[in-house]
């Protein structure tokens, strides 16, 4: 039993160390996202090797609560003012991912020989919690959705802020003035009391929990005056690297054979996923005056926590990226609900 445990806590302590190194790494190279991209791109070739095996849920809720404090320092009345001109955005989002799901499931069942079932939830954009609980219950082939779906968020968080550099769309994280730190007593209860509220809503089974609870405590507590700023930079680098390291630790869990045998298929799902949110995107840029950038990555199929903690190191607007993909999640909940109804239905 305490062998047991010590070989555990060994390979999680190697696992954080491997994906803060790599952060250190990306950091000092200058590379956009750095946190987030070094810790995911490192974890991820060690976990294939067998070396990184795995990070313990509570590491990842604290991370992602940090990660959603963060974001909910930033929610101020001016911001949710701006949110009035979002339900146009929103609606073409939901155009986007209806054209993300009909062309890459084609792509799935009409070259990749899988079922229907399958390739709607392996191409289900950000909903990968909900297409394996669906999977669990006997619909599709758990494997390749698991391996479509990680691959993806991987090849995301690791090309994504690079893309952004390289055609200059990304923003400086500083810009907008001096930003205050929360800390001391502050910065504990928001942390403590999100941890509480992420714990009660997560025995709902309601998605992103910790995340959703680390936004609105700390919104909560900027507008109504109880605190103020958002929490250290050296905090926020901890919950970046914690957030990679969660994604590339999947890898260790994904048989080799798997990994070859449906990277073609994701690599393929990704780059259509990709041109639709391109495409979708420029009109909402254009008509909300909005960084196309930004836009692209509240668009792109990745989950909630990563994609807002791109945001946030990247210099664009958390909330509205945040709304987008929170938006996506419950959309496509009710929408995979249908899909599977009526194909049991025609089944029958």
């Amino acid at each position: 039993m305490r062998d047991a445990l010590l070989a555990g806590a060994r390979n999680v302590l190697v696992t954080l160390g491997i994906g803060f190194a790599g952060a250190a790494v990306a950091a000092y190279a200058g590379l956009p996202a750095a946190a987030l991209l070094g810790s995911t791109l490192a974890v991820s070739i060690a976990a294939v090797g067998g070396i990184a095996k795995d990070i313990p849920v509570s590491i990842r809720d604290f991370a992602f609560v940090i990660i959603g404090c963060s974001l909910g320092s930033g929610i101020t009345r001016e911001a949710l003012g701006n949110a009035i001109h979002w339900p146009l955005s929103l609606f073409i989002l939901g155009l986007a991912v209806l054209a993300m799901m009909f062309f890459c499931s084609f792509v799935l069942t009409r070259f990749f020989h899988q079922s229907t079932e399958t390739a709607i939830l392996a191409t289900s954009p950000g909903a990968l919690a909900y297409s394996l609980a669906m999977a669990a219950d006997g619909v599709g082939e758990a494997e390749a959705i698991v391996v479509i779906q990680t691959i993806r968020l991987f090849l995301i968080i690791t090309l994504l802020p690079l893309l952004l550099d390289t055609f200059n769309l990304h923003l400086e994280p500083s810009a907008g003035g001096v930003v205050t730190v929360l800390g001391g007593v502050d910065l504990i209860l928001v942390v403590c009391v999100a941890l509480f509220a992420g714990w009660v809503v997560n025995r709902f089974r309601f998605p992103a929990a910790y995340f959703l609870t680390g936004v609105g405590v700390s919104a909560v507590a900027q507008v109504a005056g109880f605190v103020a700023g958002r929490p250290p930079v050296e905090l926020l680098f901890i919950g970046f690297a914690v957030t990679g390291a969660v994604v590339g630790v999947r890898f260790s869990s994904i048989p080799r054979p798997d990994l070859k045998r449906f990277f073609f298929a994701s690599l393929i799902s990704l780059a259509i996923s990709g041109l639709i949110c391109g495409i979708f995107a420029l009109p909402v840029s254009k008509l909300l005056s909005i960084p196309y950038g930004q836009v692209f990555v509240a668009f792109a199929p990745g989950g909630v926590e990563a994609m807002t903690a791109m945001a946030l190191s990247l210099g664009y607007d958390p909330t509205f990226v945040a709304v987008h993909h929170l938006f996506r999640i419950f959309l496509l909940i009710g929408l995979l609900a249908v899909l599977m109804r009526l194909k049991n239905i025609r089944a029958a």
